[in-house]
């Protein structure tokens, strides 16, 4: 899925950058005192896993007026081990229009010998996003700096000053890392008159101190580090963080936003030129919904329209990486990114006399939470919730809420172009957004879609031969998110020859030998029906022989069990499923000619309410059959019920391996 609301994350591969930064001179500078007093102070509780810990953080906003704000940041870190090198490389991130970096320096205090010190001479200037993705256009810039001899024993540092000019007026201290953090520190100079509110997530709210004269200053200590598991909630999800919104003399300004209803006001204002329909569009909506009958069928062409036609583009420059651009232009273009597109469908909608409304939304379920402080940041991706017209009822309309005040609403993601209209993907399942109306922004939980709605029906009719080779037919009927990934990944294949390979991916998860023998698809690109894959295949040494016995597993293809949590720490995040799914495996096996069956598995019932599974092997006369369902019900299980999931998980894996007795019967 691709989003764009704000600037893109930070990528982790920015730090093959510093290959290149590598110092041409390091001075035999002193590190300065604040670096200094850190070599006496001891070390915040860590363990062998962590490659280093961060001694010192501070980081400075002054308010200079409401169109400039200056920025001092300071980090400071002691290298344990030598996968702590890492920390020796600085990454200041701006983008050219509205923030530059006017300073850095950076230090490091070995163990052993004189500081060493480099400053902004040797720093380099560039793009974080270069070949990421040939449908980005972004101003985002890096400049980094590599500190010499970031080796375990030594402490780095380092310091750099950016002037910024704030789209809103508000800023984020995230205070949390993946290693431990002795002492963090955050400092608010504000001119005469000005007053703050902050918020706090994550963490519990520490009481700032008043140091006169506008400056206000918080400090957080010995901070626990995250530390990464599988399918853990996003981070922003899950790190301590403090939100403070500005407010200049004189009341509220536009671009503040303590609450939703304030960040919705002023995504209005944002946004309020931007929906007017050009002759173009007009033009284009007449010609698409002309035949149309209904207004649910008009609906759709413009959907079908804005999912074929409108090619996804990542623009983040300046402000537009928030403010969407004119419907016009993204129609007379043909590209936008999720805004943009979000834009036009609305633009399009209300020609046809439909109302919808912006969302704004965090493409990762769970970043954004009720308890989440309001900021624009908090968000990467842009929708559409549509009124449906009084009395418009549809099976296919699954997407849908009752709001209180506006009625029935039907969410949309015009960027995801594999998932139907009327269905939105698991991304977006029980995730939380932004509606944004004429009263104000509202924070709103979006659906969760039927279990049936997303998954994959495998059937097979196989035959077993007396040497053990198995062979025949695999039919997958995919719907909802698994049919969505195999369309993108069959409509990104270029070669004819390779488009083959997701099959050949599934065999070899269960089959140690295998040949393909023909493979077809149905309905590549039809996203109102299913997905299917239509395979044939033989897998010599399929069946095991034990003396005069043949052992044959039931389950033939797929794996559910997972050994997520077959780790020596204890569990610490809820673990998050991608979205509701049921899928269900019928596997009939013509066994070979004088065999019977000796003995079958036992069948297994296991439902632990936020999923189930299921499976059976029965007998009927030479086939042997396997049936089996897995569904996942809850989306996110937390901590408390770790091991009951673990549990399920080795139940799965149990009944995964179980096989099937043969012998030879009475000629």
């Amino acid at each position: 899925m691709r989003a764009n609301f704000v600037l893109p994350r930070v990528i982790a591969a920015v730090a093959a950058l510093f290959l290149i930064c590598t110092p041409l001179f390091a001075a035999r500078t002193d590190a300065p005192e604040w670096m200094h007093a850190l070599v006496a102070v001891p070390l915040p509780a860590h363990d062998e896993k962590d490659s280093a810990v961060l001694m010192y953080a501070e980081e400075n906003l002054t308010v200079l007026s409401p169109e400039k704000f200056r920025r001092t940041v300071r980090r400071a870190y002691k290298i344990l081990r030598p996968e702590g090198r890492e920390y020796g490389e600085v990454a200041a991130f701006f983008n050219t229009l509205n923030s530059k970096v006017t300073s850095m320096h950076a230090w490091c205090i070995p163990a052993q010998g004189k500081d060493f010190e480099v400053t902004d001479k040797e720093a380099l200037d560039v793009s974080p996003l270069k070949g990421e993705s040939e449908s980005l256009i972004t101003d985002a810039r890096v400049k980094v700096l590599r500190i010499p001899a970031p080796d375990p024993g030594n402490i780095v540092g380092y310091e750099y000053v950016m002037e910024e000019r704030p789209l809103v007026l508000q800023d984020v201290w995230s205070f949390q890392d993946i290693i431990p953090v002795k002492e963090s520190h955050y400092s608010l100079n504000l001119p005469a008159g000005w007053k703050f509110k902050d918020a706090w997530a994550n963490y519990p709210e520490v009481k700032v101190h008043n140091g006169g004269g506008g400056l206000w200053q918080w400090t957080v200590g010995d901070v626990k580090e995250i530390r990464e598991e599988k399918d853990m909630p996003p981070w922003q999800g899950i790190a301590g963080q403090m939100v403070v919104s500005l407010f200049a003399p004189g009341g509220a300004a536009a671009n503040s936003l303590p609450t939703w209803h304030d960040l919705g006001m002023w995504y209005i204002h944002l946004t309020s030129d931007r929906l007017d329909p050009s002759v173009e569009i007009r033009q284009e909506v007449n010609s698409l919904t002309a035949s149309a009958p209904t207004p649910l069928a008009k609906m759709r062409e413009l959907a079908e329209f804005m999912q074929r036609n409108i090619r996804y583009v990542a623009i983040t420059l300046g402000i537009g990486g928030i403010q969407p651009h004119p419907a016009a232009q993204t129609f007379a273009h043909r590209y936008g990114d999720c805004k943009d597109k979000a834009t036009l469908m609305r633009s399009m909608l209300k020609e046809i006399g439909i109302d919808s409304y912006y969302v704004i939304i965090n493409h990762e379920r769970g970043a954004v939470v009720p308890e989440t402080p309001a900021n624009v940041g908090a968000f990467d991706h842009a929708i559409v919730a549509i009124k449906l017209p009084e009395g418009l009822s549809d099976p296919s309309l699954v997407a849908t809420i009752k709001h209180p005040t506006l009625g029935t609403l039907l969410f949309f993601d015009p960027t995801n172009e594999k998932i139907p209209f009327g269905e939105i993907g698991g991304y977006l399942q029980a995730n939380y957004g932004m509606l944004v109306t004429p009263s104000g922004g509202e924070l709103i939980q979006l659906p969760e879609q039927p279990t049936a709605m997303n998954g994959i029906q495998r059937t097979a009719k196989l035959n077993l031969t007396i040497s053990g080779e198995l062979q025949g037919n695999m039919e997958e009927i995919r719907v909802g998110d698994r049919a969505a990934g195999s369309r993108e990944l069959y409509a990104s294949t270029q070669k004819t020859a390779d488009r083959i390979k997701p099959v050949e991916h599934m065999l070899a998860d269960s089959l140690s030998m295998f040949h393909i023998t023909g493979a077809s698809v149905t309905n590549p690109d039809d996203t109102k029906s299913p997905f299917i894959w239509n395979y044939s295949f033989r897998a010599e040494n399929y069946a095991k022989y034990a003396g005069n016995l043949l052992l044959v597993r039931p389950r033939v293809l797929g794996s559910k069990s997972s050994g997520l949590l077959e780790t020596p720490e204890p569990r610490r995040y809820p673990i998050e499923f991608d979205g509701p799914v049921v899928d269900t495996d019928n596997f009939e096996i013509t066994l070979p000619p004088n065999y019977v069956v000796d003995d079958v598995p036992p069948a297994i019932d296991a439902d632990f309410g936020f999923a189930s599974y299921h499976s059976k092997t029965e007998v009927a006369g030479n086939v042997l059959r396997y049936h089996r369902s897995f569904e996942v019900k809850e989306l996110s299980v937390p901590v408390s019920q770790a091991d009951q999931l673990k549990k399920f998980y080795r139940i799965i894996a149990s009944d995964e391996r179980n096989t099937v007795v043969l012998k030879l019967g009475t000629p």
